[in-house]
């Protein structure tokens, strides 16, 4: 999916979710959805925390947010999946 943007690769993991379990599935829509919210997700945050030992007050705030921000977009995903965990990988 090289040289999309964000919204086409999106838009691209939902279709590509879509062509896996097509409308014959009765919960399509939310494992197309899953599929487009985790790429999102990979997408504005990085799957990988740096290391904060050495960062300020401010910088290990940020990365705590970040940390807690993709795990709540991952919980929804995986709730969409009708999982009770959020998965790294779709």
């Amino acid at each position: 999916m090289t040289g999309l943007s964000p919204a086409q690769k999106a838009l691209a993991a939902f279709n590509e979710r879509h062509e896996l379990c097509g409308p014959f599935d009765d919960d399509w829509v939310e494992q197309c959805l899953a599929a487009a919210l985790e790429d999102v997700t990979d997408e504005v945050m990085s799957p990988v925390t740096p290391p904060c030992e050495d960062f300020d007050e401010y910088a290990q705030g940020f990365l705590a947010a970040h940390v807690k921000y993709r795990s709540e977009l991952l919980a929804i995903a995986a709730e969409l999946r009708g999982n009770t965990t959020p998965t790294e990988t779709p």
